[in-house]
């Protein structure tokens, strides 16, 4: 009887080391590690899905952002692969730079889910993204309606991106904006560059406004607010307008200005898709069926409804509490 109390004795300390010892006859929940692409809106939206997620299920939740650094990606894949977490959740800064330690990470048992950008690997049990291509699309043709409407179906039109950022994703909604609006006679694309941070954004867009576009496309959150920025700068407001992509406070309220600059963007759901991303995890580390790829439509928001403006405000700001 003793020699079978030292055994259990050595067994529960061994579970409780491992951490698979049972409270209250239940197996500890699994822990899901986080990595976010870098600090914006939409990043913190996604978290504030991943954690609402993580408390319906009640699971370990473990958040940290790379800050648009690959190596820094690279570093906290491989620190959450030595602590043996349940399932990585990333949003892959680069289609093959990020794929090694993912890699590594999925050979030591642990399941890797996308969101936002995916990767073509083998190993990934889940991606979760937004339909990028009709993002693009979608705000082309708003622009393309403004176009015709009010400036006579003619405009030379500048673009302002992040395709060398994120070949995939900015090369796809450059894409869709263009299938658009290019079919239209009168349109004119004189520019296109890639600058995606606001400050950035705010400089070229001030250098562009020499060449007197019309239309002014932005293809994320940074390009469209400096886009914004530097036409208001320039007293250009009513002469040059913008479409843009992603939704944020400010964007709502750059739409609800009476300085009608901003017309239209197209956003992304990326509380919804933080939410998918953490459902989808805790179901693979249970072994149960996923659907590997889930692609999330986007929402078109416009100027010419401040109700529906302000209702989703009102959701943001609770999202971010």
């Amino acid at each position: 009887m003793q020699r079978w109390t030292k055994c259990a004795a050595c067994l529960a300390t061994i579970l409780a080391l491992t951490g698979c010892e049972k409270k209250d006859g239940k197996p500890d929940q699994p822990t899901v590690a986080a990595i976010l692409m870098q600090q914006d809106q939409f990043f913190r939206l996604n978290e504030n899905g991943m954690q609402a997620a993580a408390t319906d299920l009640k699971i370990d939740l473990k958040a940290q952002n790379a800050g648009g650094a690959i190596d820094k990606e690279i570093t906290l894949t491989e620190s959450f692969t030595a602590q043996k977490v349940g399932a990585i959740l990333v949003s892959p800064l680069s289609a093959q730079g990020s794929i090694p330690a993912l890699r590594r990470a999925a050979s030591a048992g642990i399941k890797i889910v996308t969101y936002n950008n995916s990767i073509n690997a083998d190993f990934v049990g889940a991606a979760i993204a937004s339909d990028q291509v009709a993002l693009g699309a979608a705000t082309g043709q708003a622009a393309r309606d403004f176009i015709e409407k009010k400036l006579g179906g003619k405009a030379k039109v500048a673009i302002i991106g992040f395709t060398s950022q994120l070949p995939e994703q900015g090369g796809a909604r450059v894409r869709g904006f263009k299938q658009a609006i290019q079919s239209l006679p009168g349109v004119q694309i004189i520019a296109e560059q890639d600058t995606w941070e606001a400050p950035q954004a705010a400089t070229a867009v001030t250098e562009l406004l020499t060449k007197s576009p019309d239309i002014i496309w932005a293809a994320n959150e940074g390009g469209t607010v400096g886009a914004v920025t530097a036409i208001k700068n320039a007293g250009k407001a009513g002469k040059c307008f913008v479409f843009g992509t992603d939704i944020t406070n400010q964007l709502i309220d750059f739409l609800l200005a009476p300085d009608d600059i901003l017309q239209a963007v197209t956003a992304q759901k990326p509380f919804e898709m933080g939410k998918a991303a953490v459902t989808s995890a805790v179901r693979l580390i249970h072994n149960e069926p996923v659907e590997k790829t889930q692609v999330l439509p986007g929402m078109l928001f416009t100027r010419e409804k401040p109700d529906e403006l302000r209702a989703y405000q009102q959701q943001l700001q609770q999202a971010a509490r």
